[in-house]
């Protein structure tokens, strides 16, 4: 009975996230910056170190959610610049269209994460929060994200934080592009 428990934790499903009804002017809008699989830019390293030290989180990314994968624009804890999208945190925090944090605080006990790999295997993440990056056309491009390997909660004051920190995202990294 013993070798039947790895069997039955490989072959969980992971609950890949559904795409936002606005998809295809989303990725329109994403691959005109021309940003995509782009050199590091001190400017979005910048914000990303202040968050680190904001938070006090081992993983902060500026995160682009692509047709496939979501790719780092800069990341901070990772030696991978990307994911697939269908185990991606942040494709499930671009859904609402508004920059409110998806915040996942124990990844463990929630049935959409459980099983994801990057839950239960590295980097371990058991505590989330993404701000989507929104253009003021309301097309979610990605999130400013905060993640840990334990669980934790947020306070009111660090949820504007990190909304703040993601607006900074928007408004100067993106400013060329008619951004809010």
């Amino acid at each position: 009975m013993e070798n039947n428990e790895p069997l039955k934790k490989s072959a969980a499903v992971v609950i890949a996230p559904p795409k936002p009804a606005n998809e295809v002017q989303r990725l329109a809008a994403l691959k005109k910056l021309n940003i995509l699989d782009t050199a590091d830019e001190d400017v979005f390293d910048g914000i990303t170190r202040v968050a680190k030290k904001i938070f006090d989180v081992p993983i902060i990314l500026v995160s682009l959610v692509d047709e496939n994968r979501q790719w780092f624009k800069s990341c901070i804890g990772l030696q991978t610049r990307e994911t697939k999208r269908d185990i991606a945190f942040c494709a499930y925090a671009i859904l609402s269209g508004t920059p409110e944090p998806l915040v996942i605080n124990d990844a463990m006990e929630d049935p959409r994460f459980n099983n994801n790999p990057l839950v239960t295997g590295p980097p371990h993440i058991r505590f989330y929060a993404g701000a989507p990056l929104i253009t003021k056309e309301g097309l979610p491009l990605g999130t400013l994200c905060v993640i840990d390997t334990k669980p934790r909660t947020l306070t009111e004051q660090n949820i504007q934080s990190l909304k703040d920190c993601a607006s900074v995202v928007v408004r100067v990294s993106f400013s060329s592009f008619a951004f809010f």
